[in-house]
């Protein structure tokens, strides 16, 4: 039995200068490829826009609907469509063209108008001759008759699938953008030369790169820098506008003045749809050249689609926002050609857009598609990455598969290693540990939960007032205090965790183990990217970097986009095992028993390298006269069981019984030479007869305490005590000093008296004097707030005098706090 349609199909090929064949489809497929070609149709991209093209969006063209004619069938007898996609678009421009013609005499005379037009001329190709032979078929009742044709059409009416309508395959419509697809399964000649397209327009060589570009373009791409200079440029007046676009280097002053009509003009500032489209249509890339398996291809489309359809609600919002991102990265405002370019998306009846945006794409495909893009980011260095991207956005090109390193940034990494951090190859992973800082994290979380509930120490110390701002900054610490402090630290860390990646000095698979432990940590810390970047937003606004720009608008974009990295980790984590050693609240209270005589231990030392040991055993020597770890152990003995105080009490303490004694002795040593121990000793006399910084009233076992305690920190990083033996004197010093004092207001007043009164002679005395003062202060208040931890910590043996903090980070062993 013949099919109607498709000997009416047939017999419109005849105008085409096809001979008549009662299938269209059976044409030899290198025939029918070679016709494809003439026709400038060279891959299946250029079919699908053919095919929409043929249906104009007012009055369709006749020539262009019977050219479409030509097109199914050459593209269904080349294989480039299947035999039932091909034959639903013949009955479709069918369809379409017996509503806009109502009899063969009526469409032959569009066709000839149509042609006229376009410059043909009766004869050329055998038109003539054959809409002729039609018109006599026609009207002698012949073959497939007009009327014919309107009653078969009129009893198969249906919904005809002119794209692939599968579940899996419809994410693909996203990809008309670009061109539509036709057929879901990609394969090379959907894409003309696309492997030189994707080399020189991304640089992309292979699977490898093609993966980490489109875990970019989701993940950040374009429109992070835009939406950040967008933001500033919002809260910029003329002037600081003006300014910031002189200041664009020259390639970038084209968008740069796109971005400012944009923002100047209310324009809405939303272009993300830039990246989330070529995103799919990257996908479709690999695909089509095999880098890519047609599943993975397709998670990384319906990747794009989640992102899309979490940001707009219909397709010309897409479309538009698409057209701004285009602009800016061209650096031409192509707002007014937006109808033209995409009216064929928007308006055609047979747009694969004629579908709703939202809905297209059922939501077990995204929760496939979600589940592989958490895959992709599964490795624990994309933590590292996630973090450290914030301060160096370029590392978001990092993500997926490693790849080398060039040799330069390697170099930077080393410097960077080595002139920021004091850290070389030869110290090994391990000295890492010493940038993770619980003890900090427990310090902020503490001061934070103090402030909120106005439990904070006095601003009026023994020693002065902090400047009225550190005081300010520590009283907004109130303001954290729902938020656990830890990524403060934590993303320093991470930073320095990826320097540290790209120098190539270290173990790859013991640095694998700390991005590791730095994901444990973070899972353990916070419930997720939301969690975590709203605590690093608040920190990051209440303890900016000292003259460096605030990273708050990054944090938030962040945590805004819902494409960022951090929302896409895996935030199961594993086993809780930190980068560093995590130290009692014990062990931390008694570290910090030294005070400003050095910089605040925010963790448990640990050996060091050579490199290092030999700066600390040079301090030793010169301090100390120490050279051995049996003369430490004994000198710290020897402190902090008699220590200088011993001496005052010996040597000094009597003569405050014996004024005239004392007269008489410095009366003495004044009126003659003194050797240099003679001198220190006439110093300490007249500091005794002048009561000077009360030495005489106050405990001074402060000063040996302070300095016990720093020499074990000295004699742990020297590897001259081990961990049992640098825990037990930490715990004997915690022990002396509860003895001895009742809280850190008295332990300061004794440090300082024991420092002022045991210093050697020197011009700098006064200014030694003062910045101890200074430091005492800002100790003792919290102000600023990392300048020392005593503010934080309950005096050893005093009673519990700080609010419990509102999470679990906060340091262990203390009977008193909740966690």
């Amino acid at each position: 039995m013949v099919d109607p349609l498709n000997a009416w199909w047939a017999q419109q090929l005849v105008l085409c200068d096809w001979a008549f064949t009662p299938d269209p489809l059976t044409l030899a497929p290198e025939t029918a490829e070679a016709r494809l070609t003439e026709l400038g149709v060279v891959d299946r991209g250029e079919l699908g826009w053919r095919l929409l093209e043929a249906f104009d969006t007012g009055q369709p063209d006749s020539s262009q609907l019977l050219g479409g004619l030509e097109l199914a069938a050459l593209a269904g007898a080349a294989g480039w469509l299947g035999e039932t996609r091909a034959r639903d678009w013949a009955q479709r421009l069918a369809e379409e063209i017996i509503a806009h013609h109502a009899s063969l005499d009526d469409w032959l005379a569009a066709l000839r108008q149509s042609r006229s037009a376009l410059g043909w001329m009766l004869g050329d190709d055998g038109f003539g001759e054959a809409s002729e032979a039609l018109a006599v078929l026609e009207h002698e009742g012949e073959g497939v008759t007009w009327e014919l044709l309107v009653e078969w059409l009129a009893i198969q009416r249906r919904l005809l699938p002119l794209w692939p309508e599968e579940a899996e395959a419809r994410v693909w419509r996203l990809r008309a953008a670009f061109s539509p697809v036709v057929e879901a399964t990609a394969e090379a000649r959907d894409w003309q030369d696309v492997e030189a397209w994707l080399k020189e327009g991304w640089e992309i060589t292979g699977r490898d790169d093609l993966v980490r570009a489109l875990l970019w373009l989701a993940a950040q791409g374009d429109r992070q820098g835009w939406d950040l200079d967008a933001l500033r440029l919002l809260e910029a007046g003329s002037d600081e506008r003006r300014r910031w676009l002189e200041a664009r280097a020259p390639h970038e002053r084209a968008a740069a003045r796109v971005l400012l009509g944009y923002v100047t003009e209310g324009e809405p500032l939303e272009w993300a749809a830039w990246d989330w489209l070529r995103l799919i249509d990257l996908a479709w890339a690999g695909a089509c050249l095999g880098w890519l398996e047609a599943t993975e291809a397709r998670h990384f489309a319906l990747h794009g689609a989640d992102l899309i359809q979490r940001r707009y609600s219909d397709w010309a919002a897409l479309a538009r926002a698409y057209q701004r991102g285009r602009s800016l990265f061209e650096g031409t405002d192509l707002l007014a050609s937006l109808e033209a370019d995409w009216c064929l998306l928007l308006q055609s009846p047979v747009s694969p857009w004629k579908v709703a945006l939202q809905g297209l794409i059922e939501a077990e495909q995204f929760e496939a598609s979600r589940a592989a893009i958490r895959a992709w980011r599964q490795p624990a260095r994309h933590w590292v990455l996630a973090l450290a991207a914030v301060r160096e956005p370029e590392l978001a090109t990092r993500q997926g598969k490693p790849s080398a390193l060039p040799e330069p940034r390697r170099q930077d990494a080393r410097s960077y290693l080595a002139e920021t951090l004091d850290l070389h190859g030869e110290e090994g992973v391990e000295a890492l540990a010493r940038h993770w800082l619980p003890a900090q994290a427990h310090h902020l979380n503490q001061l934070a939960a103090d402030a909120a509930h106005g439990a904070l120490p006095p601003a009026e110390t023994p020693f002065g007032h902090p400047p009225d701002e550190a005081l300010a900054s520590r009283d907004d610490l109130g303001r954290g205090s729902r938020h656990a402090a830890t990524i403060h630290m934590a993303e320093k860390y991470a930073f320095h965790l990826q320097m540290a990646m790209d120098s190539g000095l270290f173990d790859e698979g013991r640095l694998a183990g700390l991005a590791e432990a730095l994901q444990g940590s973070l899972c353990r810390f916070y419930s997720g990217a939301r969690r975590l970047l709203e605590a690093w937003a608040q920190w990051e606004a209440l303890l900016p970097e000292p003259e460096q720009p605030s990273l708050v608008l990054e944090i938030r974009w962040h945590l805004e986009d819902p494409g960022s990295l951090f929302h896409w980790l895996d935030w199961r984590g594993g086993a809780w095992q930190e980068p560093g050693p995590r130290p009692s609240l014990t062990h931390f209270t008694a570290m910090s028993l030294v005070g400003p005589l050095n910089s605040a231990a925010w963790s448990l030392p640990h050996p060091e390298s050579e490199r290092e040991c030999a700066a600390i055993r040079e301090w030793v020597d010169d301090h100390y006269g120490l050279h051995t770890a049996t003369e430490l152990a004994d000198f710290i003995d020897y402190l902090l069981e008699v220590g200088d105080r011993q001496e005052y009490q010996i040597n000094y303490a009597p003569y405050t019984l014996n004024r005239a004694r004392l007269a008489s002795e410095i009366a003495t040593l004044e009126s003659g030479e003194c050797n240099e121990e003679e001198r220190n000793h006439l110093l300490r006399l007249q500091r005794v007869r002048d009561d000077e910084d009360g030495c005489n009233d106050l405990d001074l076992a402060a000063w040996d305490l302070a300095q016990a305690v720093d020499l074990a920190i000295a004699g742990r990083q020297l590897d001259w005590l081990d961990e049992a033996a640098f825990r037990h004197l930490l715990e004997r010093a915690h022990a002396l000093a509860a003895r001895h004092y009742g809280g850190w207001e008295e332990y300061a007043r004794g440090l300082y008296a024991g420092f002022s009164f045991f210093m050697g002679e020197t011009p700098e005395r006064e200014a030694f004097l003062a910045g101890l003062r200074q430091a005492l202060v800002a100790w003792l208040c919290g102000a600023p707030p990392l300048a020392g931890s005593w503010a934080s910590l309950d005096f050893p043996g005093a009673r519990a005098s700080h609010w419990a903090p509102l999470h679990v980070d906060t340091l262990p062993g203390d009977s008193h706090l909740l966690h």
